[in-house]
């Protein structure tokens, strides 16, 4: 399953590579050269190598923050802290895609580099977006349905030994159907928490590729600066949103691995490769901006989708917050503290 994985995001990573160096070698722009004292060629670089960095680390602290929680009682996933703290994160990536993915996309496909028609006659940000939304409902629901039925009876935590599989197994043969019925649910439930990581990990790798290539492929010394700061608290509470789905989904150390270091580089990897194409790229050019406008739609979709349906509607409408209307309350207040956190951000990134 690990090689499964690292091969199909391999892949994932390659189509992206080609397919943003088709779209960015556009020699063509809209409008006319601006002079600005900002451009800089020379200093710019050096801040790219910082972000790269920079952001590596950040990235890697976010994404596996909460994947040591294990270890901390008080952080477990059975704790109601826990309940909030995956509430926080859920708002963080809400707010990523209504306040940060979404505005991006408007603003490239209603720009005034692009024809009267089609583009500025139809809403294709909201129609790319509402796509992406019902394609990811149709992903989640026929990759649970495909997954669950070829693993009936063996979608267990991964953390467990054959020991447990062997009671399991008892259980369903000598009419333990009470302990098999629990081992089910459970089951079920761990099924959705893998499948909900999956969808999760590729939306954001979309979104943080072409963030990634619009930093690298910039020049502008003055807007560098801040979006790198800004990019570093972005990555870091995204990853801990990714990183508490992939804690709940309970895979093997190596599938958690590769699911963090992926997540990691890939904004770097758009950087590095922003910077490979910086030569060619040019941010008016209609090819490009349509491109990226219909990514960005794509990826806000999935992200919304994921971040109502799968995170906040399944905890909040399961029976641990129900049973709890206190536990709601400080739920909701840590949405929405991580929605605002992540909305004041869209200033800067």
């Amino acid at each position: 399953m690990a090689s499964k994985l690292l091969k199909i995001i391999s892949i994932f990573f390659l189509l992206i590579s080609l397919f943003s160096v088709q779209v960015l070698a556009v020699v063509k722009e809209c409008g006319e050269e601006q002079t600005d004292s900002c451009i800089n060629k020379k200093k710019a670089l050096p801040l790219k190598i910082i972000a790269i960095f920079s952001i590596l680390i950040t990235s890697m602290i976010g994404v596996c923050l909460p994947l040591v929680t294990r270890s901390i009682p008080a952080l477990s996933p059975e704790r109601s802290l826990f309940v909030i703290v995956k509430s926080l994160a859920a708002g963080i990536i809400l707010a990523t895609g209504f306040m940060h993915v979404l505005p991006d996309s408007f603003d490239m496909l209603s720009s005034n580099c692009l024809k009267e028609n089609p583009w500025h006659k139809f809403p294709f940000t909201g129609f790319v977006a509402m796509l992406s939304a019902i394609g990811t409902l149709m992903v989640d629901s026929m990759a649970t349905s495909i997954y669950s039925k070829k693993n009936k009876n063996e979608v267990l935590p991964e953390t467990q030994g054959d020991q447990e599989m062997a009671v399991v197994q008892a259980g369903h043969s000598h009419g333990h159907h009470h302990y098999g019925s629990k081992l089910d649910v459970e089951a079920s439930q761990l099924l959705r928490y893998r499948v909900i990581a999956m969808v999760l990990e590729l939306g954001i790798i979309v979104h943080s590729i072409v963030i990634g290539i619009s930093l690298g492929a910039s020049n502008n010394t003055c807007s560098i600066k801040g979006l790198v700061a800004a990019l570093c608290f972005h990555q870091m509470f995204e990853g801990m949103g990714l990183g508490g789905c992939i804690l709940q989904a309970e895979y093997k150390f190596v599938k958690k691995a590769i699911m963090a270091f992926f997540f990691s580089v890939t904004t770097p990897f758009g950087i590095a490769l922003g910077m490979a194409l910086s030569t060619t790229y040019k941010e008016n050019s209609p090819r490009a901006l349509i491109t990226v406008g219909l990514l960005n739609a794509s990826s806000a979709g999935l992200l919304i989708y994921m971040a109502l349906v799968d995170l906040l509607a399944a905890d909040f409408m399961g029976s641990k917050l129900q049973s709890s209307i206190k536990l709601q309350i400080k739920s909701y207040i840590a949405v929405l503290l991580g929605a605002g956190g992540m909305s004041v951000m869209a200033k800067w990134a």
